[in-house]
């Protein structure tokens, strides 16, 4: 068995290089950061390695050379010159409360402050860091490195509240613009997040910041390639092959389709969610640990009340300016998807210049989905609601169509009245169907058009087609003349074709359905 040690959750690299963890060698980008410029931004999704790699610059710019021996810093012309260092942790505060901001502001520099014998008295977090900065620098008589992890965490937890968003944005403006009046004493500056907001202008006074979030020469900055993932933990996945009772090259495909997938460049590396893999190989067992550690709700909700068709996420498209910088009050929500890792970069059309967009693996694309459904179906986390999705899924598996489609149009009668669209009641459908555990396509092509969900259930195959206040033989009509099932004429499973028509008016909501049966052997679709 391996005995490697999985740093779940660790993100100080002293601690993690003494104790002996496992650790994935980026230490080789020390020097092209330094060369880059001095004041450098990077956006990543959370639990992506944006703490650790701080961490790993704050160590090497307080001269502890002794911690990079044998990796790739200690062969490179570096100067390990000890500098005073400034961190700068925006992660651990519950910003919902009216002075959650200024708490944190005093919890990080109060400690600082007593080191370099900078005053607090009556002044502003701003004025604060201002002769913190100063005082720093001429105790030590070197210029300052400052490092702010997960800068946008005051406004992500709080984009509901316009007032409390908008003290604090003026707050982070303010208190950030230290950094271009005090560059005189700053050697170094690292700013990390997952979005970068260019529309609240916290960084407008800062025009030399770098931004290097989709810059390929840093694409594989945080996160694993499959090349370090199988360099540093091959014993760690042949002891998962084992306890999956399955081989080698089985056990790895499954960790690539739930982890891999993220590309911040173009012409970077696929890589790996590291926390994920890191749970994942701890415990021995591949489950959605990301979406575990906490995700912001409102993403779901711009999804739900925009209309947006779930499977439409694949295959949304951006232009470069929109990908990197982003509004929190934008109506759009495709690029902060993007930035907080929801969706990931599929490829770029070199005719418009577009990039498109998808689930980056299994473990998002299940999880968003997850996240999606309360918010058509409040009722659905109720262990004793009998909408939960192992009861869709049984319905399923076990050849009763009718029952999931009373089942369904019971439900729907219970959402809470509003104006309805075609998208809402596909939206549930489809979320019904691919979170009950059982593969699910929709709009899949055909030669002759794109049925609207198909669902293959153990022995058994659905094909549905959704109109909204139509009429449920058009339906019906459309299942036939396309020939939806001729694609399983060969198939020996059973094939059944689901017409359905929601109905919404002012005095009924309501779903109508008829059900077709293709036998196997049978023509496609019987009179």
């Amino acid at each position: 068995m391996s005995k490697l040690r999985y740093p779940v959750g660790m993100q100080t690299f002293s601690n993690i290089i003494e104790e002996g963890y496992v650790y994935v060698d980026k230490t080789a980008y020390i020097k092209p950061l330094l060369e880059q410029g001095k004041f450098i931004f990077m956006s990543r999704p959370r639990r992506f390695g944006k703490s650790l790699l701080l961490s790993t610059l704050e160590s090497y710019f307080e001269g502890r050379r002794e911690l990079f021996r044998g990796l790739a810093a200690d062969s490179l012309d570096l100067d390990w010159t000890s500098r005073p260092v400034l961190h700068f942790d925006f992660n651990a505060e519950n910003y919902s409360l009216e002075d959650g901001l200024e708490r944190r502001l005093d919890t990080l520099l109060r400690p600082l402050e007593k080191i370099y014998g900078s005053d607090s008295a009556n002044v502003t977090p701003s004025q604060r860091f201002s002769h913190l900065i100063e005082a720093a620098y001429r105790k030590t008589g070197r210029e300052v490195v400052i490092l702010i992890d997960e800068y946008d965490k005051p406004l992500l937890d709080i984009e509901d509240n316009k007032e409390l968003y908008e003290k604090n944005q003026r707050m982070l403006k303010s208190f950030f613009g230290n950094l271009k009046s005090m560059d005189r004493c700053i050697r170094f500056a690292f700013i990390t997040g997952v979005a970068r907001f260019s529309k609240v202008s916290i960084f407008s006074d800062l025009n030399n910041l770098d931004d290097i979030s989709m810059d390929k020469a840093y694409a594989d900055i945080c996160g694993w390639s499959e090349e370090e993932l199988l360099r540093y933990f091959r014993s760690g996945i042949e002891d998962l092959a084992e306890e999956r009772e399955e081989d080698f090259e089985k056990t790895l495909t499954a960790l690539r389709d739930y982890y891999d997938g993220y590309l911040f460049a173009l012409k970077g590396s696929r890589l790996y969610n590291p926390y994920s893999v890191l749970k994942a190989l701890k415990k021995k067992e591949i489950d959605p640990y990301w979406f575990d550690s906490g995700t912001p709700t409102f993403l779901a909700r711009r999804i739900r009340n925009r209309g947006m068709y779930p499977p439409d996420l694949n295959g949304q498209t951006c232009t470069r300016e929109e990908l990197i910088a982003v509004g929190l009050n934008d109506s759009n929500p495709i690029p902060l998807m993007f930035q907080t890792g929801y969706l990931t970069i599929a490829r770029r059309d070199k005719d418009t210049q577009l990039y498109e967009l998808r689930f980056p693996n299994r473990e998002v694309e299940k999880g968003f989905y997850q996240l999606l459904l309360p918010m058509y179906v409040p009722e659905v986390d109720d262990p004793q609601s009998p909408f939960r999705f192992t009861h869709f899924m049984t319905d399923f598996a076990e050849g009763r169509p009718e029952d999931f489609m009373e089942r369904l149009a019971t439900m729907l009668k219970a959402l809470p009245y509003e104006d309805h669209k075609e998208s809402t009641y596909r939206a549930v459908t489809f979320l019904i169907a691919i979170l009950s555990g059982i593969p699910a396509l929709a709009e899949r092509h055909s030669y002759r058009g794109r049925p609207d969900l198909e669902v293959f259930a153990g022995r058994n195959i659905y094909i549905f087609e959704f109109k909204y206040n139509k009429s449920l033989q058009e339906a019906m009509d459309q299942l036939r003349d396309r020939d939806y099932a001729g694609r399983y004429a060969m198939d020996q499973r059973p094939v059944y074709l689901i017409g359905a028509n929601f109905i919404e008016d002012k005095d009924n909501r309501g779903l109508e359905y008829e059900i077709k049966t293709c036998a196997p052997s049978s023509p496609a679709f019987p009179a």
